[in-house]
């Protein structure tokens, strides 16, 4: 690929601008909806993550620091240059320069839907958990295990970013919701809060004897907290005890040839579950197939990121898969920690993506504060079953 150095913008080492000349996009011109992104921005020191990306985008801007950074962007703004699709912040760089990069595309109204990726392939597993609970970076993501698949979750949180997109989506699940007192709501939150708090409380013994396990069989942090998107693709942090040996999410791509769910290669919704996966630790087995790994979203649930009971809240790359106005209106309804998918079919290694979307979907068009009473109450006999998962 042919690269040029822009004239009108000159910086010390990493501090380039690396673009094809043919595919020159104004500021005016750009457009924030479906396409992938043709520019890159790259905010660190390592000019093996520069080639890497120059494979996937037409072209982009490195900087080392985040004041070059900041005044490459002033620039470019001013005079009406190429935008980034993307912001990708280098592990390298502590929280306080990424967050200052942050807060100068938010004050932009020409960067503001652009999303912050923070690229974790050489982030310490004790860190992760420091970088995924900063609500300024929209996603952590290791491009050497995503490859090209990675403009497409680059595309997916461009359109959560988007406020046209979002201003859309909110009107589609208003005229769902009565403009009066919608009691349905007030009962199910006010069960949500008043369940959540007292579980909490009264299994902390429980909390405390199953974080001491984790720690006894390996090391790492006693939580996994991921980013998960819930009703109307709202993007928020995950918590559930940890049953995988560190860094599991990095070897998705070597056991991708035993997801139990079949992947067209035509598109159409992606999902990922291994029957017996290897990563998972003894105790963490145990924990799974008792679902008390499931206890911490308690915590999702009092603070309102999730609800008693819903529509699974999905990693960010099966929802970018589920998008389409077929499968979309599964983000009309409340994440949950249990549902009709888990009491219908969770074990069920012979279930179709698209039979747990149609789930999903039927849950979305029926629930009512009835409904995830009888779906509580049929939970339990799903909790303790005879498959892994």
């Amino acid at each position: 690929m042919e690269l040029a150095i822009l004239p009108n913008i000159s910086a010390p080492a990493l501090e380039k601008t690396f673009i094809k000349p043919a595919t020159v996009e104004t500021a005016a011109s750009i457009s924030l909806d479906s396409v992938p992104p043709k520019e890159f921005f790259y905010l660190g020191k390592k000019t093996l993550k520069i080639d890497r990306m120059i494979t996937l985008f037409e072209g982009g801007y490195a900087a080392e620091t985040v004041d070059n950074a900041i005044s490459i962007l002033t620039r470019i703004i001013a005079k009406g240059g190429n935008l980034p699709g993307v912001f990708i912040a280098d592990g390298s760089n502590n929280l306080a320069a990424i967050n200052k990069l942050a807060n100068f595309v938010s004050g932009h109204e020409a960067l503001v839907n652009v999303p912050l990726v923070l690229e974790s392939s050489d982030i310490e597993a004790e860190q992760m958990a420091q970088y995924k609970n900063c609500k300024f970076i929209d996603d952590i993501i290791s491009i050497d295990d995503v490859a090209e698949k990675f403009t497409q979750r680059v595309v997916f949180l461009r359109k959560i970013k988007n406020k046209k997109h979002h201003a859309t989506f909110q009107k589609s699940i208003q005229t769902k919701t009565p403009k009066k007192v919608d009691y349905n709501y007030v009962l199910k939150r006010s069960l949500d809060i008043s369940v959540a708090a007292t579980s909490l409380i009264l299994l902390s013994p429980i909390f405390l004897l199953i974080s001491i396990a984790i720690k006894l069989e390996s090391r790492g942090p006693v939580f996994y907290i991921s980013k998960r998107a819930g009703r109307g693709y709202r993007i928020f942090n995950f918590y559930k005890f940890r049953t995988m040996e560190m860094n599991a999410d990095k070897k998705v791509n070597e056991l991708k040839n035993l997801n139990q769910y079949s992947v067209s290669d035509t598109g159409g919704p992606v999902f990922f579950k291994i029957s017996n996966d290897p990563r998972i630790s003894k105790f963490g087995s145990f924990l799974r197939n008792s679902s008390l790994d499931e206890l911490p979203q308690l915590i999702n649930v009092l603070i309102g990121d999730m609800s008693l009971v819903g529509n699974r809240p999905l990693p960010l790359y099966e929802a970018a898969t589920l998008t389409t106005d077929e499968w979309a209106p599964r983000f009309l309804a409340p994440a949950g920690m249990t549902g009709l998918w888990q009491i219908k079919k969770r074990g069920h290694g012979d279930m179709s993506a698209e039979e747990r979307i149609s789930l999903d979907i039927c849950y979305a068009d029926k629930h009512n504060f009835m409904y995830d009473l009888w779906i509580m109450a049929n939970t339990p006999t799903a909790v303790f079953q005879k498959s892994n998962v």
